[in-house]
């Protein structure tokens, strides 16, 4: 659930345990988490020198977890790369997958072994479950 209240640097806590409080630092799986530690992130955004050790480690840990999320969502990958990393992130199966793209219960081991593509609609089943856009899994 996206937060939607702007976050300012003069009312963040300045110990690690309060920052987590606010946010608990976590890897991130889907887009509403990541809107939500990007927010939080910019919360410190050019208050840099006035920072304390716990504010920087817990602010540097953020930006970790942004790229992390960011890199996944690399063009660098093809579609099927990108997919399988998200499927294994998300601890889902082949059998998963099928049920994602409400499909037969084979669909998915087949797009998996590379003897079906994945169409439009695939894309677009697959970028709400991951909340990524469509155009990551269509090459």
């Amino acid at each position: 659930m996206k937060t939607n209240k702007r976050i300012s640097f003069d009312s963040l806590p300045r110990d690690y345990a309060g920052l987590c409080h606010l946010l608990m630092p976590r890897t991130i799986h889907d887009r509403v988490k990541y809107e939500n530690t990007v927010e939080t992130a910019e919360a410190f955004a050019g208050f840099e020198k006035r920072m304390n050790q716990d504010q920087t480690d817990y602010f540097e840990l953020l930006c970790a977890l942004i790229e992390d999320y960011e890199e996944a969502a690399s063009p660098e990958r093809t579609p099927l790369q990108m997919l399988e990393h998200l499927l294994a992130e998300n601890g889902l199966s082949a059998a998963d997958l099928s049920r994602v793209l409400g499909s037969h219960r084979t669909l998915g081991p087949m797009i998996l072994r590379g003897e079906r593509s994945i169409t439009a609609e695939h894309a677009r089943a697959l970028g709400r479950h991951f909340g990524l856009p469509a155009g990551v899994f269509i090459e």
